[in-house]
């Protein structure tokens, strides 16, 4: 299986140091700006798709000899080496210098000038080798950050690399909302389980919990809404580049509505998962009883559904497959 390697170059004010950041998510190794002297051992040693950032502020930066290099690399079978060139127009380069305040590497003042735009120019044809022999030609000039992220997790994704890492957590109000909490649900409007006795003890992971809840006559209603906003959303948030979602779901005391709908909110959630690349996880902050990774809940007497004098407890969390 060949490895790939990308080489990321381009105009200074181009994105090049976005798109790194953005490989680096993708799971890739990634390095900014080593001497071009240990660029062909660093790129040849290793096992994961790596990534490095070269410009002309590269210690030994020469265009000629980092295509040599590169030619070198390409007749290695198991490498898969890819030249990426980052440009964008003249005066939006100039534009964004104008807003970082920073100074152009090719316009440092002294001989050299100090005008950004003689810096632009000076550089353009320097690196003139490297865009005509690029294999991928990337032009910002009118490219969103969100965009430029989704082309790159289309063109780089490795097989098996993250993407949006989604959290769907049990609590219980009392002891406050979860900090980490992105969107929150309510339940406190089901019909509560807690004054059942034979329910009490039990927890939203248990048959006889999620049928009571379930038979609400508010329930399909509420979750043909509630999937009805997630499903489109969440794709969206990873077209946005959003790498980390909790959903929390929340009733009174965290051990039964609550826990039951986000028990049935991760399985859905995880049915999809493949086609959108998502990861779930799920956790119950109020059920300390219930393992890490455990599938079995463990009900014990004497454990009310609302607890407010208990200090917060940890979350407990489980992938959903």
């Amino acid at each position: 299986m060949t490895r790939p390697v990308v080489i990321i170059t381009g105009l200074s004010g181009a994105g090049r140091a976005s798109i790194l950041n953005m490989l680096e998510d993708l799971s890739f190794e990634t390095v900014d700006n080593p001497p071009l002297a240990v660029l062909e051992a660093l790129l040849g040693d290793g096992d994961l798709p790596i990534a490095v950032g070269v410009d002309t502020r590269s210690r030994g930066f020469d265009p000629p000899a980092l295509l040599k290099i590169l030619e070198r690399l390409r007749l290695r079978p198991d490498l898969a080496p890819t030249l990426l060139f980052a440009t964008a127009e003249d005066a939006v380069l100039l534009r964004r210098y104008t807003e970082t305040r920073r100074r152009h590497p090719l316009a440092p003042g002294g001989p050299f000038g100090t005008r950004v735009q003689d810096g632009i120019a000076r550089e353009t044809l320097l690196m003139a080798p490297l865009r005509e022999a690029a294999d991928l030609l990337v032009d910002t000039t009118d490219v969103p950050l969100p965009e430029l992220r989704r082309r790159m997790e289309a063109g780089f994704r490795p097989e098996g690399a993250p993407g949006l890492s989604i959290t769907v957590q049990s609590f219980g109000f009392p002891k406050g909302l979860p900090r980490e909490a992105d969107l929150v649900f309510d339940m406190r409007f089901l019909r509560n389980p807690h004054y059942v006795p034979a329910l009490k003890p039990l927890t939203g992971r248990d048959a006889g919990v999620a049928e009571y809840v379930a038979e609400d006559a508010a329930f399909p209603a509420f979750w043909q809404n509630l999937t009805a906003l997630l499903d489109p959303l969440l794709p969206r948030y990873v077209a946005e580049g959003k790498k980390y979602l909790t959903i929390a779901v929340g009733c009174t005391g965290g051990r039964h509505r609550s826990v039951f709908v986000a028990e049935k909110l991760a399985a859905h959630l995880a049915e999809t998962s493949s086609m959108h690349g998502w990861r779930v996880e799920l956790a119950h902050r109020e059920l300390p009883e219930i393992a890490r990774g455990s599938n079995t809940p463990h009900a014990e007497n004497g454990h009310p559904d609302l607890l407010p004098d208990i200090a917060p407890r940890d979350t407990h969390m489980t992938t959903v497959e």
